[in-house]
Parts: structure tokens; C-alpha cells; sequence
């Protein structure tokens, strides 16, 4: 049996969505598996030994409508038996739909019910402590006999990799024998980022325990946000962050977290890509984000998150500004001593 799972979205959504090559494997042992993703996401299937085949659909392929021909020509000619949509938004029902696969399933919208054979609602699935992300994802498998099951999403680095981000953290002056934390520090965008002064007062918590060493993740077209939020620290918490070091790369970006004690700070990507290497999450969820769609395996010790919610009752006050981080200040140490010594 060949398979095609098509996750064209954002960095969260393909780790997520892997969990279904496990399965997958689990199920038809003997099945070869392909995984459709944009070419950004790559860094977080790497490696991973569930996936035959990684397709990549890249910028120029999105955007020329030749090379998109070209493109579902060659989806046609892999004959595949299943195509699992795991996107369900029309360029990707039309790839679905033009592969030939006999058996094709995807969310339920207006046009995939013309296209694809299952169709599935997604209101049916109940939050639980994975999450409704995981188990809306299992729910695409239950067309082919699969039921739903706890999986966990998983980076797989190589130990190369490992030894050169220890081998680059030594280099820029941190001490693998004292915790690092990873700060999340910039959201992907404005309404997904906490406010910088709020940010700050976070990390002066932070740094006030111990021998703490902090490290930015924020993209590169981020750096004067984040360098905005290092000014706002106090002189004593600038002095534990190492705000020169960053990592442009997605992959190394990846081994230097498997370094750290922790990744504290805005809800998003990097939170996730922390959960699949097993390290500690301290989440701030948005206000505009539901909490119960992403706070993946959140158990109070190891993976805690905060949001809004969690402190009003009055929607008229779920906002960033009355998000204040005297609110979540004794979980956020508890989780700090309990994670970073």
C-alpha cells in the first residue's frame, strides 16, 4: 500500500501531523509512506524513521501555475492507494483528488465533499490532555481502521548533531553544566506575541533563580523586536542572556534546544518543536488562541501552559493588558525549580 499525507501549513502543523506516520506504520507495516510539506517544515521530519519519502512543494511550485501542472503530473504517476489530507484547503483536495487515489480522506468543507471519498467533521472530537490537534489528526486515520491512540510528536536528531550544538554552545561562552533556558521570545506575529514589557518582567523573573543562562529564539526578521526586549530586562537579567548567539539555521536551532533545561515564552512553533525533543514547555498562549487546540500533553510539571482564560471569567478582559505577569508569576517559578537545576 502506498500512502500520501499532504500537511502544507505551518511548522506546528507538520510535527503534529507525523504522529500519523507511526500509526500508519504500526497499522500496514509493510506500507510505503510519503509526507507532502512545504520546504521551511523539513527540519522537524528529518530523519524520522516512519517516513519513506518526503515530497516538497516549494515556492515556485505554489506560485507558477506550469510548475504546478507539472507538479500534480508527477503526484498522478506515484499511483498512490491512499491520500490522508491532513490540510483540506483546496490546492491541496485538488492534489488529492488528481493523484487517482482510490481512497482519499480530509476534513469536511463544501468542496472536499465533492472531491475525496471520506469526508470527516471535526466537531466530533472531544479535548482530552493531547489535545484536540492530536486527535483531530487520528480522526483522518479512522477511514482506513486506525483508532484513535495516544502518540507523541517526535524530532529525531542525529548525535552529531547533538555534540556540534554542545560543541557551539562551549564555543559562545555557556556552560553545559549549568541550565539553559530557550525563551521563545518574539510570537509569529503581533497578536501571538506577548508584549515586550511584559516579556521582560517574565525574564527577570526567570533569571532570578539561580544560575540561570538564557538564549533568543525569534526569526531573523525579528532581531529588533528581540533586541528591544533585551534593553527592557534589568541589568542583572542582560547579563545572563546571551543575546549574540542565534541560530539561523531550523535544524541547529533544533540541537541547541535538545541542549536546554527549558523553552519559556510565546506559544507557537518553537513550543512544539521543544515537546518532540522531551524538553520542559513553559507556554504564554494569546489571547486569541485556544488553549485546548494546542497545550499538547500539558501535565503541570513538565509542559505548562497560561492563558487568559485561566484567571478571568469576564471575556471583556481577555486581552494582552490585563494579561500581566504577576498572574502566572508562582507557576512560572514553580516550573523553573522544578525544570532548571
Amino acid at each position: 500500500m502506498k500512502i500520501l499525507v499532504i500537511q502544507k501549513k505551518r511548522i506546528g502543523d507538520v510535527l503534529t501531523s507525523a504522529i500519523l506516520f507511526e500509526a500508519l506504520k504500526e497499522k500496514f507495516p509493510k506500507s510505503e509512506l510519503h509526507y507532502l510539506i512545504y520546504e521551511n517544515s523539513l527540519a522537524v521530519v528529518d530523519n524520522n524513521p516512519y517516513i519513506d519519502k518526503i515530497v516538497i512543494m516549494n515556492e515556485k511550485t505554489r506560485k507558477n501555475t506550469t510548475d504546478f501542472l507539472r507538479f500534480l503530473l508527477q503526484i498522478r504517476q506515484e499511483k498512490y492507494d491512499v491520500v490522508v489530507d491532513g490540510y483540506g484547503k483546496p490546492n491541496s483536495v485538488i492534489i488529492g483528488w488528481i493523484s487517482g487515489a482510490k481512497k482519499t480522506i480530509t476534513f469536511k468543507k463544501n468542496y472536499s465533499k465533492l472531491l475525496y471519498s471520506n469526508v470527516l467533521d471535526r466537531s466530533t472530537v472531544k479535548s482530552t490532555d493531547s489535545t484536540q490537534a492530536i486527535h483531530h489528526r487520528m480522526l483522518l486515520l479512522e477511514p482506513l481502521g486506525i483508532k484513535d491512540k495516544k502518540y507523541k510528536p517526535t524530532i529525531f536528531l542525529l548525535e552529531s548533531e547533538k555534540e556540534d550544538a554542545r560543541k557551539r554552545l562551549k564555543n559562545a561562552g555557556l556552560s553545559l553544566s549549568e541550565p539553559i533556558i530557550m525563551i521563545s521570545a518574539i510570537g509569529s506575529n503581533p497578536s501571538k506575541t506577548y508584549p515586550l514589557a511584559q516579556m521582560a518582567t517574565v525574564l527577570d523573573t526567570i533569571a532570578q533563580n539561580g544560575s540561570i543562562q538564557i538564549l533568543f529564539n525569534y526569526f531573523s526578521n525579528q532581531k529588533e523586536d528581540a533586541i528591544s526586549l533585551y534593553k527592557l530586562c534589568k541589568p542583572a537579567t542582560q547579563n545572563k542572556i546571551s543575546i549574540e548567539f542565534y541560530e539561523e539555521n531550523l535544524r541547529d536551532f533544533l540541537a541547541v534546544t535538545s541542549c536546554c533545561s527549558a523553552l519559556i515564552g510565546n506559544e507557537g512553533g518553537a513550543t512544539n518543536m521543544a515537546k518532540a525533543l522531551m524538553i520542559p514547555t513553559f507556554t504564554i498562549f494569546s489571547p486569541t488562541v485556544n488553549k485546548t487546540e494546542w497545550n499538547i500533553y500539558e501535565n503541570g510539571t513538565t509542559n505548562v501552559s497560561v492563558h487568559v482564560n485561566d484567571y478571568f471569567e469576564d471575556t471583556d478582559q481577555i486581552n494582552y493588558t490585563t494579561f500581566i505577569p504577576e498572574l502566572f508569576e508562582e507557576e512560572l517559578n514553580a516550573f523553573v525549580n522544578l525544570n532548571c537545576h
